[in-house]
């Protein structure tokens, strides 16, 4: 709905809408219009950190548009199987994989969104506008049925509005820039230099707001896959390499390169799996690594790094947006990125098809007309918006001339999220964030309804050099820039992976086990290492873990990474193709 419609006008189209969904009657469908009530639906989120009854603001907006309440349930050991024998996976799913969407479709067990005209009376504006996203799910199931069926039943995650834009930067190398100006600003080249830094932030500042001592970095397993995440991750932020199945994928070269294996075109050098992995053992050593590491949860690291007990983070999100509240920065404190000169840290392209969290109905919801009214409300501007910022008048809002803006409250939200919502609304902005935990449309994608802006505020007009404290001048001072794109973008100093079609292959029932156990000696040998005291241990725990992965079964799941890398090496080959045909047809018609 764009924002020029008032409430009393979304009432009534609302009204009307349910209306004609009585009269349509959706047969085998359910009919909320004649439910005076609340309807309560179930969210079956893979991607979900939390489980029960929204709550908050969110819950409110849910209640007030749409009549609806919803019950989150995440993904445990099991639950997936369990509901798949029930038959009934609920009312809006969202899959955290593709090989779980298959099983599911395969099944029967998702909605078919063109039956009696479902998305086309309750999701017209995915139908308008999500074109791309919806025959790339057509293309799904084309290939998960051999091509016996053709139907829409479901769409993508991070919805582009065109494929020329990247995300904004999230390996941001993180660091206590108040520490680095104290020291003089000094040069950080490589990981040796960053070392080197950390050392010294941590003699500078040994304890942290609580007394508590800090370290150079505060990690966290339960985020681990196939590998160690923020080992492989610091792979992916130095040289640009994503994460694919059992290694690195190279997106300018095409090269693969396997987390245990050695690549005679870095000169003998290890591959950057264990090459972080030393680095993360070093740091240990030196009693930079928080000693929970092993053990603990995200939540945890980020209590420790909100009271400034972690000195360093690859990521953004364990890093500054944890660290940076108005006390810190009013008292000149600050963590924001120092990059090594050397490093070219990977950006993600975006695809107007969406990638693969697929949002999705359940075959056997008695409500797929509200589950559909609350998908598409996700996909338009006001939904997106007010999912990332709260409700549009009391977070967020357009001036007189289309731009975006953060209200008074809606800055504090941003900066604080255990503000008080007030408005008529329980708890914190925090009680209130949507916990479903999957996006429709991507945060850094166009906004149709705002003046030339992204979703993404940092990016805003009204945002951009607009700082409160002066140490963010000092970072801008120095940096020479205002924003983090233009510090990542400087010099053209990352790696670009392209957004392409990608739907990674799935896995038969033999590879699913081998994976396991192989992916399980990976992660567990790793973080052993990590954790040595002396170089004997170091390796070896790392001859151990190489000899146990191979003892699983790792050449078969190199042999299915490396498949998997030439698969997208060809489908970026392809974009390119088409956009160089592209902007050919385009030179042609402008000489004409």
């Amino acid at each position: 709905m764009r924002k020029f419609f008032g409430k009393k006008v979304m009432s009534m189209l609302l009204a009307a809408t349910l209306v004609v969904g009585s009269l349509t009657g959706l047969t085998g469908c359910g009919s909320s219009s004649k439910k005076s009530g609340p309807v309560t639906l179930t969210v079956y989120s893979q991607l979900a950190n939390f489980q029960g009854m929204q709550g908050g603001w969110s819950a409110d907006i849910l209640l007030k548009k749409f009549n609806v309440k919803i019950n989150i349930v995440m993904e445990n050991s099991g639950t997936f199987q369990t509901r798949m024998s029930d038959g009934d996976l609920g009312d809006i799913i969202c899959m955290g994989n593709m090989e779980n969407y298959k099983q599911a479709l395969t099944k029967g067990l998702l909605y078919d969104w063109e039956k009696n005209d479902l998305l086309k009376n309750f999701g017209s504006d995915i139908e308008k506008n999500l074109k791309d996203a919806l025959n790339r799910n057509r293309e799904i199931t084309k290939e998960y049925t051999d091509g016996k069926q053709d139907n829409i039943y479901g769409i993508g995650f991070n919805i582009a509005t065109t494929n020329e834009d990247h995300q904004s930067f999230f390996y941001t190398w993180d660091t206590r820039w108040d520490l680095y100006k104290e020291l003089g600003y000094p040069e950080v080249t490589d990981m040796n230099d960053m070392l080197d830094l950390l050392k010294k932030m941590q003699k500078l500042q040994p304890k942290d707001d609580n007394g508590n001592k800090t370290y150079g970095v505060s990690l966290w397993p339960d985020w681990d896959g196939d590998m160690v995440m923020y080992v492989k991750s610091t792979g992916t932020a130095y040289y640009g390499w994503d994460e694919l199945g059992v290694g690195l994928y190279d997106p300018e070269t095409g090269d693969y390169h396997d987390c245990l294996g050695q690549n005679k075109n870095l000169q003998n050098k290890a591959e950057p799996y264990f090459e972080m992995l030393k680095w993360y053992n070093q740091l240990y050593r030196a009693k930079l690594v928080d000693p929970d590491s092993m053990t603990q949860k995200f939540d945890n690291m980020a209590e420790k790094c909100k009271a400034g007990g972690v000195l360093f983070s690859i990521f953004n999100y364990s890093g500054s947006l944890q660290y940076n509240t108005d006390d810190h920065m009013k008292a000149g404190k600050y963590m924001y990125s120092v990059k090594p000169t050397d490093a070219r840290p990977i950006v993600y392209g975006m695809s107007t098809s969406g990638g693969d969290r697929i949002w999705s109905i359940g075959a056997q919801s008695k409500y797929p007309d509200l589950a559909m009214k609350v998908i598409n409300w996700l996909s338009t501007p006001e939904g997106t918006l007010t999912v990332n910022y709260g409700p549009q008048g009391e977070c967020w809002d357009y001036d007189k001339d289309g731009y975006t803006y953060l209200t008074k409250h809606g800055l504090e939200c941003n900066k604080n999220k255990q503000t008080k919502m007030g408005g008529g609304h329980k708890g914190t902005y925090h009680d209130g964030e949507l916990q479903i935990n999957n996006t429709l449309m991507a945060i850094d994608a166009s906004n149709p309804d705002s003046n030339g802006e992204t979703y993404n505020n940092v990016e805003w007009k009204s945002t951009v050099g607009n700082v409160d404290y002066d140490i963010q001048k000092d970072w801008m001072s120095k940096t020479g820039v205002t924003t983090l794109n233009e510090y990542f973008g400087k010099d053209g100093a990352y790696v670009l992976m392209p957004g392409i079609d990608y739907t990674a292959s799935t896995k038969d029932d033999e590879l699913k086990t081998t994976w396991k156990q192989t992916t399980n000696a990976i992660v567990k040998g790793t973080w052993n290492a990590l954790y040595s005291k002396t170089d004997a241990e170091y390796n070896k725990y790392v001859s151990s873990m190489i000899k146990s992965a191979k003892s699983y079964g790792y050449d078969a799941c190199l042999k299915w990474s490396q498949g998997e890398a030439d698969k997208k090496t060809a489908l970026i080959k392809e974009k390119n193709a088409n956009s160089a045909s592209t902007a050919s047809s385009g030179s042609s018609s402008a000489a004409e």
